[in-house]
């Protein structure tokens, strides 16, 4: 199992297959450096930290990035310079999923930058990166110099045919009901990314407990690797408040902010009347700032202490919070529907100052997203894209495209309302959350707001999605918790959790936690996820009122399309040489027609064009039905009779003594080119050659009656020689699509 030589390696059984993490060889220079093999799937991790802290920081900087290199899986990348651009959706989420359950565990007020890049070097498409990304980052900070509050370990847990399978394949996530992964450390949950099919809440926790044992095995090995190669720990500076400051600025904000909150203000009035407080303390210190006795970080970093103190007490001991609401309200809600012309369907949710604006469009399943990287899957048909604009929170700051924060909240929306989409719905969908007042929750609102748009536009979801943001204000000296339910942005800054929680009645689609402290008890956990089923249904029944279910029909303005399945191996010839008959049905009829692998066909345009389309398709692709009577163009006559197309690329021939109910002594009497003829086929050899009868349906024979009385079917003999010698050889080959044609040409050519 072992890599490289030169490395040492620590191995552990996860999920019936060996986890293997080596040291001692790659990237001797950073600060640790690790590589953790899975099956076929290897991924390089590194973690760095800086000497020196950039003057006026007052955060920890710290990095994530996933690495995705295309000759990990033996391809190159599609692009221009063929080389990797800038991530993908999907490494951006990556590195979201490692950087969340790091960031809890480095020292508060740390401030030299640390950097983790993990970078896959190898992968057998059937492992997935998910939490061995995960490991990798935590073990290379456990061996590295960087001051850090690990290990953590993370493992997905998957739900197949009713029993828990830990770390599934991606062929077994294909049939699985739930995807969670779990990171923390050998004590507690950290953080949780999950979907699932509706799956009750029990089922959840008990993943969660299986996902916190298996990380404790892994957490074990990584303790081991650190212990026989782990560097001493560094002493960088920690910039925390003066002593005093802190005690001065206490005195002089902690009465008016309390006053200030005991209002139950909203968003806006607590903020200017944070402002003015900021403001009056700025001036307080002020000369002392700029005789550099005292440090403006000091100040601002001691208000912010006493701000997350005073409101989080409130909490604790009363129960109320800044808005004036207890644990368990909820904001006001307000749903409005269809408000927008022209587009496919749109839905307005309102929860206090929370306002997300959700389109939905539907295209045609060539409108579908290719995708190009190592993650499993080659394209979505549903899109789900979220837009945070500075305007939102009253902001004029540059806009740039979407950040790591919009991705992430859009992925967690889609990832809420995917299971409700009916499989067989042939549309490909595209919803668009514009988030246009936030104060919180904004993530959860669009998961309710692409609800409402769905079911406008008629699409026939299996069941209304709503989604809830559960909060946490905990003690850790006394133990003593509050659960928050529908939290607003104040609480998400100073509280302890953000538990994201999307589902139906049913049960959950989508789960998102992270949390600020070293972990989390799982009868906290059981209880916020209980309290965020009532809000839930509470949510879902505000929504329910306006718009019960979805409308009846697809919105006006939305493409129709008509679907067909067709035999797997006639595809090649609905394509043509070259897509030239698609493109060719295309432009006739004025459609889109897409193909899939397995012979699922989709036609999308206007009602009658796409019908006769379908037609003209069914037409082309279904088999040649002896008995049956086709009407089709002469493309080519011969003494012995005429070759007529009834099927793009398949021609029948109808001997001469087949043309009419009277003897016919040449064929132009009756045939020529580009002339339309109806007849029977009454005969296909194994070869594919068709034979038809123009005279059964002028006499009403059966199938038999016609073969006994085809004389191009018999032997040649007497004064018939050449006309039978052509219809046997030179007709049947003619009613092969290539050799035929070639025989027939060459004997006619010879006779003349």
């Amino acid at each position: 199992m072992q890599m490289f030589q030169g490395t040492q390696l620590f191995s552990v059984e996860v999920g019936g297959r060996t986890l293997a993490i080596e040291s001692g060889l790659l990237a001797p220079q950073a600060g640790g450096a690790v590589t953790v093999r899975y099956g076929d799937t290897v991924l390089l991790a590194t973690a760095v930290m800086s000497k020196d802290v950039r003057p006026g920081l007052n955060f920890f900087p710290l990095t994530v990035e996933f690495e995705e290199r295309l000759y990990a899986a033996g391809r190159i990348p599609g692009s221009f310079f063929r080389r990797e651009g800038k991530p993908s959706e999907q490494a951006i989420l990556m590195s979201r999923l490692v950087d969340r359950p790091l960031r809890p565990l480095f020292p508060k007020g740390m401030r030299n930058e640390v950097q983790v890049i993990v970078t896959a070097i190898a992968t057998d498409g059937q492992n997935l990166m998910d939490p061995l990304a995960i490991i990798a980052g935590s073990a290379a900070l456990a061996i590295s110099d960087i001051p850090w509050n690990g290990p953590i370990a993370g493992t997905t847990i998957g739900f197949v045919d009713g029993e828990f399978v830990v770390n599934p394949t991606a062929a077994q996530m294909e049939a699985s009901g739930l995807s969670l992964v779990a990171a923390g450390t050998e004590d507690n949950i950290l953080m949780v990314e999950a979907g699932a099919n509706e799956l009750p809440e029990d089922l959840v926790l008990d993943a969660l407990h299986l996902a916190h044992e298996t990380n404790r095995k892994i957490i074990e090995k990584i303790q081991e690797l650190r212990a026989a190669l782990g560097k001493a720990k560094s002493s960088p500076s920690i910039f925390l408040p003066a002593a005093e400051v802190k005690t001065e600025v206490d005195t002089l904000v902690a009465p008016r902010i309390a006053a200030l909150l005991a209002q139950g203000l909203g968003k806006v009035e607590l903020n200017s009347g944070l402002d003015a407080i900021q403001a009056d303390l700025r001036a307080a210190f002020a000369q002392r700032i700029t005789d550099g006795t005292v440090a403006v970080l000091d100040v601002e970093d001691s208000y912010e202490a006493t701000l997350k103190k005073i409101t989080r007490r409130r909490i604790l001991e009363n129960g109320i919070r800044p808005d004036g609401r207890t644990t368990t309200q909820i904001r006001p809600i307000s749903v409005q529907v269809g408000n927008l012309p022209r587009v496919h369907g749109s839905g307005l949710f309102m929860r206090g100052e929370t306002h997300v604006l959700t389109i939905a469009t539907l295209g045609t399943p060539g409108d579908a997203q290719r995708l190009d990287s190592l993650l499993p899957g080659e394209e979505k048909r549903y899109m789900h894209h979220y837009n945070f604009p500075p305007f939102s929170t009253g902001e004029a700051t540059p806009m740039r495209g979407p950040k790591r924060r919009e991705i992430g909240h859009g992925a967690l929306a889609e990832r809420a309302l995917v299971p409700v989409i009916p499989e067989d719905f042939p549309y490909t969908l595209r919803l668009v959350s514009e988030v246009l007042s936030s104060n919180g929750s904004t993530s959860m609102g669009s998961v309710c707001g692409s609800t409402l748009a769905l079911m406008d536009a008629g699409v026939p979801i299996t069941a209304p999605v709503a989604g809830i943001a559960m909060g946490l204000i905990q003690d850790m000296e006394s133990g003593e918790y509050q659960v928050l339910s529908d939290i607003q942005g104040m609480e998400d800054a100073l509280g302890d959790m953000d538990f994201k929680v999307a589902g139906t009645a049913h049960g959950i689609t989508a789960l998102q936690m992270d949390l600020k402290i070293k972990g989390l008890d799982f009868e906290i956990l059981r209880r916020a996820l209980d309290q965020a089923r009532a809000g839930r249904l509470y949510i879902m029944e505000k929504m329910l009122a306006v718009l019960p279910e979805a409308r009846k029909s697809l919105s006006e303005y939305a493409p129709r399309i008509l679907t067909h399945r067709i035999d797997p191996e006639k595809i090649g010839k609905l394509i043509g040489p070259g897509g030239k008959t698609v493109r060719g049905l295309q432009e006739n009829y004025g459609v889109k027609i897409d193909i899939e692998e397995d012979g699922t066909v989709y036609i999308s345009g206007e009602g009658l064009s796409a019908e006769r389309a379908l037609a003209e398709v069914q037409r082309m692709t279904e088999d040649i039905e002896v008995g049956k009577i086709y009407t089709g163009t002469v493309v080519r006559v011969e003494p012995y009779g005429a070759f007529v197309n009834i099927m793009p690329g398949i021609d029948g021939m109808v001997h001469i003594s087949q043309l009419a109910d009277y003897r016919v002594d040449k064929v132009e009497d009756i045939a020529n080119l580009g002339d339309e003829l109806t007849a029977m086929v009454i005969d296909v050899d194994p070869g594919g050659k068709v034979r038809m009868s123009r005279q059964a349906v002028l006499e009403g024979w059966s199938v038999e009656e016609a073969r006994s009385r085809d004389r191009g079917a018999r032997p040649a003999r007497g004064g018939d020689r050449g006309s039978d010698r052509g219809g046997d050889r030179g007709g049947d080959r003619g009613g092969d699509r290539r050799g035929g044609d070639r025989g027939g040409d060459r004997r006619g050519d010879r006779r003349r």
